[in-house]
């Protein structure tokens, strides 16, 4: 197995991207790896970089999107702040990627058994990040499924489908706030999904979100959340 990189870059698409990133994960789950050589990416990606896939993630040192997707330099750009949320720096960095840079995939990558998520359930404050918990309580509020006695951190289940809805709510911001991202995904140059790495197994499974419906049911509606109004499944 050879690394893709100058060579396949010309004919990416949203489609190839995701392909990209669920052979690598595959690969990682089956201990393989593409046979890189790093120093001779170093030169080539020393002068032009070129990341097919742009991946906003937890900072969680379990959650590394090149190691669990078997990519080299150059493959992704990776943009990774606790909780995986969508602020306003890391929306400036997805435009960037995407318009200046080239990717062709946005992935807002959420994780199982979240430190950050698990701090929002069990109402924790501590300095500064209390507002960054803020932006998960959203999130918190729209899981309505547990009972009152269960919603904390000790509740497993729980803490996941919470980081599930807060993946679907970044995927909000992004839209929301972006027109750039927005003007991309409808000019079908690029494309937006949702994923959870499951840290117990190494697996990353993509949610199935259709980003054209959110955005028209996001403006169409705005006063609710277009994306709560939708059903997602994963692979």
């Amino acid at each position: 197995m050879q690394s893709h990189y100058w060579e396949t870059r010309q004919s990416m698409t949203p489609e190839k991207s995701l392909l990209y990133l669920q052979e690598g994960n595959d690969r990682f789950l089956k201990n393989i790896r593409i046979n890189r050589n790093l120093i001779e990416l170093v030169g080539e990606t020393s002068k032009e970089q070129f990341p097919f896939a742009t991946i906003l993630s937890c900072s969680d040192s379990r959650v590394s999107p090149t190691l669990i997707f078997d990519q080299g330099l150059g493959d992704i750009f990776s943009i990774r702040l606790a909780g995986n949320i969508a602020s306003t720096n890391a929306i400036g960095s997805m435009e960037y990627a995407c318009a200046v840079l080239g990717s062709k995939l946005v992935v807002v990558l959420g994780h199982t058994n979240c430190g950050a998520i698990k701090g929002a359930c069990d109402n924790i404050t501590l300095g500064n990040l209390t507002e960054l918990i803020e932006h998960i309580r959203f999130s918190l509020h729209r899981e309505t499924v547990t009972p009152a006695d269960q919603r904390n951190s000790k509740n497993t289940a729980f803490v996941n489908h919470v980081s599930e809805l807060n993946v679907l709510h970044n995927i909000e911001i992004i839209l929301e706030k972006s027109s750039i991202i927005r003007d991309l995904i409808q000019n079908n140059e690029i494309n937006i999904v949702g994923a959870m790495y499951c840290i117990e197994t190494g697996k990353v499974n993509f949610f199935e979100v259709d980003a054209h419906q959110i955005i028209d049911l996001m403006f169409a509606n705005p006063v609710h959340s277009a994306l709560y109004q939708h059903e997602f499944t994963t692979d």
